[in-house]
């Protein structure tokens, strides 16, 4: 703020004079200012005393410190965090922080070293590794290269009559230094099968979406549902309950299917242990059956299934509980039949699946009977 050429005690007199009926023109030409800055004194000093205007002036100076030192301690964290990520840094990691400090956010080093706590000789003097721990660390690197699943503990067992004034704690740090980890164990290969996006069918029995869905007996026990739907005509292929599906229980049941519609030409599946288990994985290769699996965390991938599952639940599940496994077959048994030969589908022109189906073989086959003539 520009400092101005008068003091709280005469801008507070030229007051005095205007209250007492002196023109403001004339005082401002008296005085040697301007209407404005008349106005703007009045506005800030009118009705105050001369002790309350210096009271002003003090706090606005300090109001202004203040902000000065906000602004300082804001950068100082801001500087920090950038840096120190809000943890505790070990040495080492100071002297590095010290130094982004200063080239990133043009601190002082003295600024700087004071805001990590590490004085100015640490940080212009580092440590320097003597040989014994050299030789340590590279018998550490070693070991850890030909026993790959020792960890820094027994590595320390095997190091101890060596090196007998180490302790563990400083077998892990240097252990950590080396950049050294357990190697894990390797999971158990499983076949490498085809992953694509969703592709649309264009006939009958040409994909076939496969998928789970679990539930409850009153009485608490699990029932699993295997569903199975084609992705042309939106049929329910099948759908088997029971308290457990392994992946021969799937075969057996898509085997069942076949035997009134045929093999599909492919299965869309998740990554579930029971798609890609040995059995279903045998199964596919038998009938020549096109495994498609899905992108794992994609289940809109085999969006078809899907949307038939949320169908299910809604319109079979909530309907009430199943006291036996007896109960819960035949009722899906019935809405199977609802669903495939009654219920509407918005997708096929409002007509049920199964109808959607049969017209679709109908044209199909007087496309075959009458081909077109060029």
């Amino acid at each position: 703020m520009k400092k101005s050429r008068f003091t709280e005690e005469q801008i507070i007199g030229f007051l005095r004079q205007a209250e007492a009926g002196l023109p403001v023109k004339e005082l401002c030409r008296n005085g040697g200012f301007s209407d404005a800055t008349f106005y703007k004194w009045r506005a800030r000093f009118g009705g105050m005393q001369v002790s309350q205007a210096q009271r002003l002036r003090e706090l606005e100076s300090e109001n202004a410190k203040l902000k000065r030192l906000l602004a300082a301690a804001h950068l100082d964290m801001h500087a920090l965090k950038s840096v120190l990520g809000g943890k505790a840094p070990a040495p080492q990691a100071r002297r590095e922080a010290v130094g982004r400090m200063v080239s990133e956010h043009h601190l002082s080093e003295r600024r700087a070293c004071r805001l990590v706590g590490l004085s100015r000789d640490s940080y212009r003097h580092p440590p320097e590794t003597n040989p014994m721990t050299q030789d340590l660390t590279g018998k550490i690197v070693e070991i850890a290269h030909v026993r790959r699943r020792f960890g820094y503990r027994r590595i320390h067992d095997m190091l101890r009559p060596e090196f007998p004034g180490v302790n563990h704690k400083r077998m892990y740090r240097l252990y950590r230094q080396a950049n050294l980890t357990v190697r894990r164990r390797k999971k158990g290969k499983r076949p490498v099968n085809e992953r694509v996006p969703r592709q649309l069918a264009r006939t009958v029995n040409e994909v076939w979406s496969v998928d789970f869905v679990s539930d409850s007996l009153s009485g608490g026990r699990r029932l699993k549902y295997l569903t199975v739907a084609d992705d042309f005509s939106h049929e329910s292929v099948d759908i088997a309950v029971d308290f457990g599906i392994s992946g021969q229980y799937v075969t057996r049941v898509l085997d069942r299917a076949a035997l009134f519609r045929g093999y599909s030409q492919a299965v869309r599946t998740d990554n579930g242990p029971e798609f890609t288990s040995r059995a279903f994985m045998a199964w596919v290769q038998t009938h020549g059956i096109r495994h498609i699996l899905i992108q794992p965390g994609r289940p809109m991938q085999n969006g078809y299934i899907e949307s038939f599952n949320g169908k299910f639940r809604d319109e079979h599940l909530n309907d009430g509980w199943f006291q036996t496994l007896l109960q819960a077959r035949e009722a899906v048994a019935i809405w199977r039949k609802d669903y495939n030969e009654v219920r509407p589908h918005s997708s096929l022109g409002r007509i049920p699946p199964a109808r959607f189906a049969e017209l679709h073989r109908q044209r199909a086959g007087d496309a075959a009977q009458h081909p077109l003539t060029q």
